[in-house]
């Protein structure tokens, strides 16, 4: 190794790397970089990179903390907290729990906060489906789930299986976490779209062919063999555990932390034979929200994910080959929540002041109801989408009956077609809809 070679030196080089290292830190400029990063960056004066870099090593050692994850080899592996990741943490716990300032659409009326937490599973569902593959469009992502309808594809059995994971791992509420709860949403994740219909919802066995990681470019290259089969069961507990703060170990680990590090640990580990990632994020979401962060029932993690899945795939790989370092994949976490928080509360708000616009257009606004100006606004943006009693109650998680009145009323009203197929009713916005409304 890099480090033990340069170990080797004398006295008094060692005594400059120790104090070169206070100077440094950890993370020169406030970044945490690896080698691989490092060692085609300019040095300070009178360094090399492997010094430069074995003094930045001796800054980290005292951040580091072992974890109960080990690796194949039974080491464990570590992480650290440094500023960039407090100052993350802070922002998040700032912006995502407790009595956060949130636009009126998602603090105020509950059937609110219903429309717009289903809108938000449906995102991650189709997101997290993506980023493993699913080539189904949001628009008819979306007009399945709400629909009901089956799905057409393996795709769209994908993002079906995915919203219905979430709502399962929603429901557990803040049940401690076991393995056949985790064998469970394996289950609904993987149903129907394994080639091996038998590996869902099950470990794999040393009967089976283990999976492993490849590079997304160098497609034969392997990047990650995750550890033996029999080892498994042990390891499954054991995350468990983890995951339920009865893991024994000694210190303070943050909740936010312990939920990247629980995503970590399953994706590692790699126990079954598809849907590990979609499996970990959606471990992910119970850690965060079990802790008290409700605002992550409205982030989309896996959007971010997308965007740069190379990124995502690095955080790992860098963690992985550097003494076993997770402070890569924890920033590196850490900067995508606060991205979709971000992003979440951009769309709130703009959501926000889209109803209000519609209820100042409106003048008899007291007339509707928030999702009857919910469907209005969305139906002068899309003026060719139909609705359903069906997809009416899906999307704001209320019963048949209620979506039906909702409809007809605003059908009456003359704002809405009523229109026959088979026999099912769909209903259109009537033309010149912005007209009526402010007329």
């Amino acid at each position: 190794m890099l480090l033990a070679k340069e170990l080797q030196a004398g006295s008094d080089q060692l005594l400059d790397l120790f104090r070169i290292s206070q100077e440094t830190g950890a993370a020169p400029e406030g970044k945490y970089r690896h080698w691989h990063t490092l060692r085609m960056m300019e040095p300070p004066p009178g360094l090399t990179n492997e010094q430069w870099w074995v003094a930045i090593k001796i800054a980290r050692s005292p951040l580091l903390k072992k974890l109960p994850l080990t690796d194949k080899e039974n080491k464990p592996f570590l992480y650290g907290t440094p500023d960039e990741a407090l100052k993350l943490l802070q922002y998040i716990d700032q912006h995502a729990s407790g009595e956060i300032r949130m636009p009126e659409v998602v603090t105020g009326d509950e059937s609110a906060q219903k429309t717009y937490l289903v809108n938000s599973l449906i995102e991650e569902a189709i997101r997290s489906s993506q980023l493993e593959g699913a080539t189904t469009s949001r628009r008819t992502a979306k007009e399945m789930i709400r629909t009901s309808r089956s799905p057409k594809d393996r795709s769209e059995r994908m993002i079906l299986n995915n919203y219905q994971a979430l709502q399962y791992m929603r429901a557990q509420g803040n049940k401690p976490l076991t393995p056949p709860c985790v064998l469970e949403l394996h289950r609904i994740l993987t149903e129907g779209t394994l080639d091996n219909p038998d590996a869902a919802g099950r470990l794999q066995t040393a009967k089976d062919d283990r999976v492993a990681v490849y590079d997304r470019v160098k497609t034969d290259q392997v990047i990650h063999s995750p550890p033996i089969a029999t080892d498994l069961p042990e390891r499954f507990q054991r995350m468990c555990d983890f995951a339920n703060e009865t893991e024994g170990s000694s210190g303070f680990l943050h909740p936010v932390v312990r939920a990247i590090l629980l995503h970590f640990w399953l994706g590692y580990d790699h126990p079954f034979e598809d849907g590990n990632g979609r499996t970990a994020r959606a471990l992910f979401y119970w850690s965060m929200r079990k802790s008290g962060y409700w605002l992550t029932d409205y982030l989309s993690v896996s959007e971010v994910f997308r965007k740069a899945p190379g990124r995502y795939g690095r955080a790992y790989l860098y963690s992985e080959t550097d003494n076993n370092d997770t402070t890569y994949f924890i920033l590196y976490h850490l900067a995508v929540i606060k991205q979709a928080i971000e992003r979440s509360h951009r769309y709130l708000q703009r959501k926000a002041a889209e109803i209000r616009k519609l209820e100042k257009m409106i003048r008899s606004s007291d007339r509707f109801n928030h999702r009857q100006l919910a469907l209005l606004g969305g139906a002068m943006r899309n003026p060719d989408q139909p609705y359903t009693f069906r997809s009416h109650a899906t999307s704001h998680n209320v019963t048949f009956q209620t979506a039906r009145t909702d409809l007809i009323a605003l059908e009456e009203q003359g704002y809405l077609e009523k229109r026959k197929r088979g026999k099912q009713y769909f209903f259109y916005p009537v033309e010149q809809l912005e007209t009526k409304l402010a007329g």
